[in-house]
């Protein structure tokens, strides 16, 4: 019981020291005054957002690449131990060397991904 007393003045406090937010209307005068200027800004903004969009898609699409080609990893030693009879040692060598490298380009990209967002355009 003390400790639902406890939390219960804590709330209470709370609510006392930080009130909810009010909520401010805007008139519609105001908002019709202030239609066609929007406008004109979206309007200008258009091809920034556009850019920044299409270097996000491209920027995940080769993260999304990159959480593939970890699987390359298992599929490589795979290769390399059972498929060396047959010939598959080198290819087996590439793959491993490819997924062991795919974890570092994955967290470059997550890394790059705000800096693409912005509309920076980066080809690593």
């Amino acid at each position: 019981m003390n400790r639902y007393i406890k939390i219960s003045l804590l709330v209470l406090i709370l609510t006392l020291l930080f009130p909810a937010p009010k909520a401010q209307a805007i008139d519609p005068v105001t908002l019709a005054i202030l239609a066609p200027i929007a406008l004109k800004v979206a309007d200008a903004a258009r091809p920034y957002l556009v850019r920044s969009a299409l270097n996000t898609v491209r920027c995940m699409g080769k993260m999304g690449k990159d959480m593939f080609e970890i699987f390359y990893l298992p599929y490589g030693f795979l290769k390399m131990t059972v498929g060396a009879p047959f010939g598959g040692f080198t290819s087996g060598l590439v793959y491993t060397i490819k997924g062991a490298i795919a974890p570092g380009k994955l967290v470059l990209h997550t890394l790059l991904l705000p800096v693409m967002m912005i509309g920076v355009d980066i080809n690593i």
